[in-house]
């Protein structure tokens, strides 16, 4: 895969995953097992439609899979997509953590300098 196209993945999950409903979406579908939009929509504070370009969103990142029920589509997470993914934040997050502390390292010796310099005058 092109580290371009890797990207735009990575674009697309975090958007996919920066969205509070989203994140409410696949905690249900979690506890639940499955759901339709109409199902998800009775619980969540958004239109139906909403909920279904919700889905859409998640089922193009690969964190749902949707299967026919009927004139509905049943949803559930890919587990497999969703381990991904979270590995995938956690190696973010934890290269994040590397960079915070490499700044504070640099922060504090810039204030000892000035603490020392402040000592000798």
């Amino acid at each position: 895969m092109s580290t371009e196209m890797a990207e735009r993945i990575d674009d697309d999950l975090w958007s996919a995953v920066g969205d509070p409903t989203r994140r409410r979406m696949l905690d249900l579908l979690l506890m639940q097992g499955e759901g339709t939009a109409t199902t998800l929509g009775q619980q969540l504070p958004v239109t139906r439609q909403a909920v279904a370009k919700h889905l859409s969103v998640l089922d193009r990142v690969g964190l749902v899979r949707a299967s026919p029920a009927g004139r509905e589509k049943r949803y559930r997470v890919d587990e497999a997509q969703l381990a991904r993914a979270v590995a995938q934040l956690s190696s973010v997050g934890a290269a994040w953590d590397a960079r915070l502390q490499r700044i504070k390292r640099i922060a504090e010796r810039i204030q000892n300098t000035q603490q020392e310099k402040r000592q000798e005058d």
